[in-house]
């Protein structure tokens, strides 16, 4: 069985890009190389990972981490798995700050662990990209984005293309001087051109996001 390597050659990604998308590769030479993220060779836990991701929902950095930090207390431990979440009940964690529907989640997840549904970091190097989303998006409060995002910066698999981000979307709508942000679908037919380095295509449509953004922030008057 072929296993996946965790990490990509980025200068073979940056080489691949300019030569399939010459208005891709203008704003490559604007921005500059990007290199190989730190956390493709850490090692991580995939159930951690989750149940970490599942707190920092729609919340500020700020505010997450005092409750992750609340959790991990109450459970002392700084690992969120079956048996640690096992040691605290749902009105414990509520008094961390967790939600109901939070709390739902990480029991789902445990529970899910408990029964080996959850591959751990092994057996996803055996899987393809889209095995490990079909594993872990019907877990309570993990959908495609979030596996996604594990994909480009926690297993660094090079072929990546959330679709459904915003920042994504806008970067190949500046790219490609669109009227309207491209949908999902169309996305996905245009990120086409980007195979077999998505993931790289689509760390640059977020930082050409965040230059539009940028640019259209007013500068700030000098105090007089």
């Amino acid at each position: 069985m072929p296993r996946h390597a965790r990490g990509f050659d980025t200068e073979a990604a940056h080489a691949h890009l300019s030569r399939c998308d010459r208005k891709l590769a203008r704003w490559m030479k604007k921005i500059g190389p990007i290199e190989a993220d730190p956390r493709w060779r850490k090692p991580f836990d995939p159930v951690d990972a989750l149940a970490r991701a599942i707190l920092y929902q729609q919340l500020s950095g700020k505010a997450a981490a005092t409750i992750v930090g609340r959790v991990e207390a109450a459970i002392d431990s700084r690992r969120f798995h079956c048996d640690t979440l096992g040691r605290i009940d749902d009105a414990t964690l509520r008094a961390c700050g967790v939600s109901g529907n939070k709390t739902l989640a990480l029991r789902d997840l445990a529970a899910r662990e408990a029964r080996g549904e959850i591959p751990d970091l092994r057996r996803m190097s055996t899987m393809d990209n889209d095995a490990i989303i079909a594993a872990l998006v019907p877990v309570r409060g993990i959908g495609r984005w979030t596996v996604e995002m594990m994909l480009m910066f926690r297993l660094g698999r090079p072929d990546v293309l959330p679709v459904d981000d915003l920042g994504v979307r806008k970067g190949a709508q500046r790219v490609d001087g669109l009227e309207t942000m491209p949908t999902p679908r169309e996305l996905l037919a245009l990120g086409e051109r980007w195979g077999p380095y998505r993931t790289y295509a689509s760390l640059y449509l977020w930082k050409i996001a965040d230059l539009a953004v940028q640019a259209k922030s007013p500068t700030p008057r000098s105090q007089e």
